[in-house]
């Protein structure tokens, strides 16, 4: 198989893909599932005025959590910041946007950007002013909804246990979470990964993520960071 259908690569090439400014979207749920040596190396890299699209802040030192508490980022796009309260206080300084959206809805924005389609109608909010501020009410069968629209990234960046050259991807139990939508929803979405097999090794029925969506793999250096029930 020529070389050309691999995607294996190395953290440098990645972190040449990624530039202030960058709009990032990750994979996520309170640090579980989020890829530690792409995060550690956009820090090193001291990349700024981010935008990142993902389920929540992290914790300070876990996660995503680790490049927002430094400063890296412009604004999050997020379901809650409560459990990263250096998110809260540069939100209420002024020194990051956050524009909250109910968890549900956020995995259906990013599922509807990774599909194409054009928004989702949910009821969700529609009565809460903070999360129906600006939104367009579409009525349909009587009934009233807000229209949200879909969310796409520059870059998307994810984390999975196994990986072939293809991109195919296998997670490891919760560590599934966010990942697989938002794998969809990047421009340009690379995986980090824990274990790196030839082809033909992995389950099919295993595989969450198809390659087709996955354009760079990464090996992770693994998780470095303390959880906090630890």
């Amino acid at each position: 198989m020529e070389n050309r259908y691999h995607k294996i690569s190395t953290l440098d090439e990645a972190l040449l893909r990624i530039n202030d400014g960058t709009t990032i979207m990750f994979g996520g749920f309170g640090g579980i599932g989020s890829p530690p040596t792409l995060i550690d190396g956009l820090i090193a890299k001291n990349v700024k005025d981010l935008t990142l699209i993902g389920n929540d802040t992290g914790f300070p030192n876990i996660g995503i959590g680790k490049l927002v508490s430094r400063g890296h980022a412009k604004k999050c796009i997020v379901s809650h910041i409560g459990s990263n309260p250096v998110a809260g206080q540069l939100m209420t300084e002024g020194k990051m946007e956050i524009e909250f959206s109910p968890q549900g809805t956020l995995a259906e924005r990013i599922r509807a950007g990774g599909v194409g389609l054009g928004g989702i109608l949910v009821d969700v909010g529609i009565d809460n002013d903070i999360v129906a501020n600006g939104k367009e009410i579409i009525e349909v069968d009587g009934t009233k909804y807000l229209l949200e629209k879909p969310l796409t990234a520059e870059i998307s960046i994810i984390f999975a246990k196994k990986a072939d050259p293809f991109g195919n991807l296998v997670y490891d139990k919760s560590a599934r979470n966010m990942n697989p939508l938002v794998a969809m929803a990047g421009k340009f979405t690379i995986a980090e990964v824990e274990e790196i097999v030839p082809l033909g090794e992995l389950d099919p029925e295993e595989i969450i993520t198809p390659g087709v969506y996955v354009d760079m793999i990464v090996k992770t250096k693994g998780v470095n960071w303390k959880w906090v029930w630890e």
